[in-house]
């Protein structure tokens, strides 16, 4: 009953939001790119920018060469941004490489070394500013995404190394364990007992460190997203791609003769059916992985917007009365809240499901042919 609750809820929100950006996005001046210049083209008295919360949202959960942390109007028309830049490496064949921080680019404003930023994307510009067409540039920078991760990766291996150090002590083995191993040993036993062996049997051992390695890597990755500031690594699409494809080399490389022989010539059924099985089955051993991308990052994004959705309903109803929108403050805040504890649920839970799936993928393709004739 609750997450059929918690389901309206989110389709009211969506639908809530989505009116109220149609109209905002109706209410938006409308403007002229000319070169580095944008001229407005609507009467002095609706010059005032207005808050676009579909733009807003999509700043949040996508990447950038620079931690955003708020921003401060100034009364002058200089806003004060609280801003971690981060390192620029760019590569052009026609113009070499060229290597500085992103505060050159001063979040947008300025061109550097024949560069500059647009939304999040860093592109070549002519002397007159305008986009050159004819130079390549490739980007290797340090985004906030690729920090992060390297971050999370940084304090995986950290804790871990600290943990076996105490078993290797006897602390843990010879005595109750002590610190941050009371917190780890549980979830190691849960992801052993109750993910490895169920689905791998006897061979659960040669897996176990892979899967203890995606768990808490997605685990840390979706609670470091939960930061305010932070990057929403597993809501990118790509570093979900490449967990997936990570996963898609570890099953076909645990495949055998009997499980290739169920997916080309599938046995016990008649030859027509065994023909139209063989494109289905061929398919659904990339459709498996796929599958693990798309839920991952479905959800992290979901609820992140979700969150977004309800803080910005504030200043939705701030642009129509200020009264509107410190009325409707403490609702935003309290479903904000309530939605952000859902998330930590969540960060747990999608962790869970991609190492559990992963197994069960795992488990396919190194079934043991012999257990599977005994049950029939």
């Amino acid at each position: 009953m609750s997450l059929g609750r918690l389901k309206c809820l989110s389709v009211a929100v969506f639908s809530l939001v989505s009116l109220l950006i149609s109209g905002v996005a109706n209410a938006q001046h409308e403007v002229e790119q000319k070169g580095d210049h944008t001229v407005n083209t609507q009467t002095p008295e609706h010059q005032e920018a207005k808050f676009d919360p579909g733009k807003e949202m999509l700043d949040h959960i996508a990447d950038a060469h620079e931690f955003h942390f708020f921003t401060v109007e100034g009364k002058d028309g200089h806003d004060f941004h609280a801003t971690l830049p981060l390192p620029v490496l760019l590569y052009s064949p026609e113009r070499g490489v060229s290597f500085f921080m992103s505060s050159k680019f001063e979040h947008g404003h300025a061109i550097h070394d024949g560069y500059k930023m647009v939304e999040h994307d860093i592109v070549p510009v002519k002397a007159d500013g305008t986009v050159d067409e004819s130079v390549k540039v490739y980007d290797f920078s340090l985004t906030k995404n690729v920090v992060q991760m390297l971050l999370a990766l940084l304090v995986l291996v950290i804790i871990m190394i600290n943990i076996a150090k105490k078993y290797q002590s006897g602390v843990g083995v010879t005595s109750a364990p002590k610190g941050l191993q009371n917190a780890i040993e549980p979830v190691i036993m849960f992801v052993r007992d109750d993910i490895a062996k169920p689905n791998l049997s006897h061979k659960y051992s040669k897996f176990l460190p892979y899967l203890l390695t995606v768990f808490f890597f997605i685990l840390i990755n979706n609670l470091f997203g939960l930061i305010p500031g932070s990057a929403n690594v597993t809501g990118n699409i790509a570093f979900t791609a490449v967990l997936g494809l990570i996963s898609l080399v570890v099953i076909l490389l645990s495949t055998n003769s009997h499980f290739w022989g169920h997916i080309f010539w599938f046995p016990g059924v008649p030859v027509p059916v065994k023909i139209m099985m063989l494109p289905v089955e061929l398919l659904g051993v990339f459709t498996k992985p796929f599958a693990l991308i798309i839920r991952l990052f479905a959800n992290m994004t979901a609820g992140h917007i979700i969150i977004l959705s309800f803080v910005s309903l504030i200043f939705i109803f701030a642009e129509m009365t200020k009264v509107a929108g410190v009325a409707f403050a403490p609702v935003s805040i309290v479903f904000a809240v309530f939605i952000y504890v859902i998330e930590i649920l969540v960060a747990f839970i999608q962790a869970y499901i991609f190492t559990n799936l992963t197994a069960v993928f795992i488990g396919q393709a190194i079934g043991d042919h012999h257990l599977e004739e005994a049950n029939h």
